[in-house]
């Protein structure tokens, strides 16, 4: 079985810590693979670097993913994730996704907490259009991005610490997601500082993979997750070209 990491990100530092993660996390005899990013942001913290990094990911799997099992998209926001299960020959699970349906199952408020203040508003619209605009209790972002969080974590543990803690008692949240795979590890620092369940967004993603390797996935033959019809294109690089092109 094969489990390919994708890090639309362009900083290999971010994809390696994942990967590492996963290897801890993960059940015996299971191959993990990392990809980062071929082009675009170093981290991700704008409208168009996210958008940028949808087109990286879709990149990212018509390169490394020809054999994977399932796949993760380990860029919390999950740019390009819609894209990517509708291409996809096998389950794919996005931080942000696994993240808040798992929080929505826990409690039923939930807030995130992530690097990088215009990532707020980008988050609340992710949240709605999973169906949970009811369930958010709060976005929270600090100023430092996950990127510069990811260069120091340690710097950010109080801040983020009390970012979470305000979430739960000043804004009603009985779990608190803490978003981004540059944050993956800060989660168990700073849980013992915060009065409800704190989530690692990467750990959500990574559980949610497990879940499904290994059993039964058809990929449907119509509607919105079937293969997208064969399509003309020009630029892309040769594994995409041919993943659109239907070939």
């Amino acid at each position: 079985m094969h489990l390919l990491c994708i890090n639309p990100n362009t900083t290999a530092l971010v994809t390696d810590r994942v990967v590492a993660v996963a290897r801890q996390m993960a059940p015996p005899d299971l191959r993990i693979t990392g990809a980062t990013g071929r082009f675009g942001a170093r981290y991700i913290s704008t409208r168009a670097a996210s958008a940028i990094a949808a087109h990286a990911t879709l990149d990212a799997f018509a390169n490394h993913g020809a054999d994977a099992d399932a796949v993760v998209l380990a860029c919390f926001g999950d740019p390009g994730l819609q894209a990517l299960k509708e291409l996809a020959h096998c389950p794919v699970l996005g931080l942000a996704e696994a993240a808040c349906l798992e929080a929505a199952r826990l409690g039923p408020r939930f807030s995130i907490i992530t690097g990088g203040e215009r990532w707020k508003p980008m988050l609340e619209e992710f949240v709605a259009g999973l169906g949970l605009a009811n369930e958010l209790a709060s976005v929270r972002a600090v100023a430092p991005t996950g990127g510069e969080i990811a260069a120091n974590p340690a710097a950010a543990y109080r801040l983020l610490a009390e970012a979470c803690r305000k979430a739960a008692e000043e804004d009603g949240a009985q779990v608190v997601i803490l978003g981004g795979a540059g944050l993956v590890g800060i989660a168990a620092q700073i849980r013992p500082d915060v009065p409800v369940p704190v989530l690692c967004s990467v750990e959500s993603g990574l559980k949610a993979a497990f879940h499904w390797l290994g059993r039964p996935f058809e990929k449907p033959t119509s509607g919105v997750w079937s293969f997208p019809p064969p399509i003309e294109t020009v630029g892309l690089t040769p594994a995409l070209a041919a993943r659109l092109e239907g070939r």
